[in-house]
């Protein structure tokens, strides 16, 4: 007994060993073929010269970026395309804009286009919750000068378009009326293009229904846009901003003081100083009853959807929690438990 033992488990050792082997030969080989997909897998789709326009977000991820260009069939493999692009670090390097491709490049060389910069047009984007300052600090750093950005946000420029005709004569600040979005900027823009844009699109947005809307509310539609523009710096989320709106025009209402934390501070940087709930500036809504005398940010279509359809509740405060979660109350004592209890790293700010 004891013989055959051994014989069998010198059968299996040998069939262990010789597929142990076979193991060790075959991953140099798979090695080899996958070194060989990964470089046929970065060249040309082909030998065509056509170009064709692919616009590349601003934010975008690689992964996003491959199935665009995979889509397009202007390379061959968006995983290897992804994968050349970590082995590189090229990831963070894209720039958004709108490129002229072709499907005879390679991929170092669709690459080498993304990340200089090379665009055929460069996207210029106004985000929402921006202040004119901020804005017009992305523009230089998009290429503008500085004298050609400032002069470009001068409302007197645009005082032919229609969405100037809400702001008041007293006003001399395009703050909140630019609509957030991407424009396209060659070499040869000028700034007040793409703000002519901007504003035309904002025009767009504040329809006879919108309108309505405020007026409804007892609010011109300049001052539905300064109420908007406090929503959405309030909340960034779409489901709470209807119930933020409703809170405001109930104070409003009810001749309380909006209590608005980002009034106070917009007033306080707008006047050099530094963020603060106590410096008195007539956009203070903490110290002043009413709206501020302008917007404070552009918006969102969120923030103007809820503005215009606020919620059917009667609640009077809110504080938005360290967890991001927004909490309504009816009264201060209710609120003051909420801040307490949800409110710690947020409201000691």
């Amino acid at each position: 007994m004891k013989y055959k033992y051994n014989r069998t488990t010198n059968r299996v050792y040998k069939k262990l060993t010789k597929l142990t082997l076979i193991l060790v030969a075959l991953v140099p080989l798979a090695l080899v073929v996958a070194v060989i997909i990964y470089i046929l897998d970065l060249q040309p789709v082909s030998d065509s010269q056509r170009t064709y326009r692919v616009t590349i977000q601003t934010g975008s991820s690689v992964k996003q970026i491959a199935a665009e260009l995979k889509q397009d069939k202007l390379i061959r493999s968006d995983l290897i395309f992804q994968i050349y692009s970590h082995l590189n670090n090229e990831s963070s390097k894209v720039e958004a804009g709108i490129y002229a491709l072709s499907p005879s490049q390679t991929v170092p060389e669709i690459f080498h286009i993304l990340t200089t910069g090379r665009v055929a047009t460069k996207l210029v984007t106004i985000l929402p919750g921006k202040t004119i300052a901020q804005i017009s600090a992305s523009f230089v750093k998009d290429g503008f000068s500085t004298t050609s950005v400032n002069q470009a946000l001068t409302p007197s420029l645009y005082s032919n378009l229609p969405v100037l005709a809400f702001k008041p004569a007293n006003v001399n600040t395009l703050e909140g009326l630019l609509w957030p979005d991407s424009f396209q900027k060659t070499s040869n823009t000028d700034p007040s293009v793409i703000i002519r844009e901007s504003l035309n699109e904002m025009a767009s947005h504040l329809t006879s229904a919108v309108q309505q809307a405020f007026s409804h509310e007892g609010l011109s539609t300049y001052q539905g846009l300064i109420l908007t523009s406090i929503i959405q710096q309030e909340v960034s989320q779409p489901s709470a901003q209807a119930q933020v709106a409703q809170v405001f025009l109930s104070r409003l209402k009810d001749n309380m003081r909006l209590g608005s934390d980002v009034t106070a501070y917009y007033g306080s940087v707008i006047a050099n100083q530094p963020p603060s709930l106590t410096y008195n500036s007539p956009y203070n809504t903490l110290i002043n009853k009413g709206l501020p005398p302008t917007p404070i940010a552009t918006i969102s279509s969120s923030a103007l959807y809820a503005a215009t359809h606020p919620a059917n509740t009667n609640w009077l405060y809110f504080v938005t929690g360290d967890n991001g979660v927004t909490y309504f109350s009816t009264t201060l004592a209710q609120h003051q438990q909420q801040t307490a209890e949800y409110c710690h790293k947020l409201c000691s700010q």
